[in-house]
């Protein structure tokens, strides 16, 4: 079972489901939240335990979707459409190995210009 934290600690996660294949959001709430462009992988809902769930700050990025962070050391860590049976989770909060291969880039026409997508994937303009 794929297990994850925030750097501080103060909130970790099981999830009762593989990783599934990650995405890469190059869009600029994204870029601006984490720091780059941010990769994630999608679970159902259901399959999401979070221990520590007091320490999670949401923030409401839109009328659909909000992001979670933790309250101690600011780490963002679920994208979570608020419509969907499915939370995101970011790639870098998995501890240990993922098994996983980054499958798609989306949001491209959005991508900062100092990198370039170069790894031959899939890219989704929008």
């Amino acid at each position: 079972m794929p297990k994850a934290s925030f750097n501080c600690g103060a909130v970790t996660v099981d999830v009762a489901a593989p990783i599934s294949a990650p995405n890469a959001c190059h869009c600029s709430r994204c870029r601006k939240q984490s720091g780059h462009y941010w990769a994630s992988a999608e679970f159902p809902k259901s399959a999401v335990t979070v221990t520590g769930a007091d320490n999670v700050t949401w923030y409401q990025a839109s009328e659909k979707v909000r992001r979670g962070f933790c309250k101690t050391c600011g780490c963002f860590m679920f994208f979570d459409p608020l419509f969907q049976d499915w939370t995101a989770i970011a790639m870098g909060a998995f501890d240990g190995p993922t098994q996983s291969q980054l499958a798609l880039h989306i949001f491209t026409d959005d991508k900062g210009d100092y990198y370039g997508i170069t790894d031959g994937l899939p890219q989704n303009g929008q």
